[in-house]
């Protein structure tokens, strides 16, 4: 079935890397690495594991849980370099300071969208400050977990997406850097895009949707 509709992730998809942002982001609030990495590995473990247990990240995703709160607890678990507390006030827009947009990707969805291909923004929000302005001329719907109180990867969120824009599974593409939520898209229907650079994924785009985005 020929595609007809694409839904994107937002956060290092649309914007640089994760692991370049956090990386930036411990250095200039000299956060103890290996602190941040323990804490990680088991938040976002229990996130994906599936078997119904809510933790700090799933709350923060479905707004169960306040980013003010998600904060306090992050900040419980981290230390500097030097041993001192990590400021739980404002970690988040700390956290994501250095995120920057990926223009060719931006100006891929402006094409995608010009040529009738219908649109959705579907993210996994961490309290962030999206774009919104933006969003207009590249999307026909916007998806963002913590307002729905849903998160990828839960199948109801992506048929939520779908419902927006009038589409079914088969018709629709979506693009994730996260391997785990692409998987999850693939066993509705939905032609999965692992999301490694632009020019890679613009490239599968134009495969998939049979239009020049160059």
């Amino acid at each position: 079935m020929t595609v007809r509709g694409l839904i994107t992730d937002w956060g290092g998809v649309l914007t640089t890397p994760l692991k370049e942002t956090i990386t930036a982001w411990i250095e200039a609030d000299d956060i103890d690495p290996d602190a941040y990495k323990l804490v990680m590995r088991e938040w976002v473990d229990q996130a994906y594991a599936g078997d119904g247990a809510v933790n700090p990240i799933h709350g923060l995703e479905d707004g169960s849980l306040s980013p003010a709160e998600f904060e306090r607890l992050l900040a419980e678990r981290l230390r500097t370099r030097t041993g001192t507390p990590v400021p739980a006030d404002g970690l988040l827009t700390r956290m994501f300071l250095a995120f920057e947009p990926v223009e060719p990707m931006y100006d891929a969805l402006r094409r995608v969208k010009s040529a009738g291909v219908r649109t959705c923004l579907l993210s996994n929000s961490w309290g962030n400050t999206y774009p919104r302005e933006l969003f207009a001329e590249m999307f026909d719907a916007v998806v963002i977990s913590s307002e729905v109180r849903l998160r990828k990867p839960d199948p109801a969120i992506f048929h939520h997406a779908l419902e927006l824009i009038g589409l079914s599974p088969e018709e629709c593409a979506f693009i994730d850097d996260i391997e785990h939520n692409v998987r999850a898209a693939e066993e509705l229907g939905i032609t999965g895009v692992h999301y490694v650079d632009a020019t890679s994924t613009v490239a599968r785009l134009e495969g998939l949707l049979g239009i020049s985005l160059s």
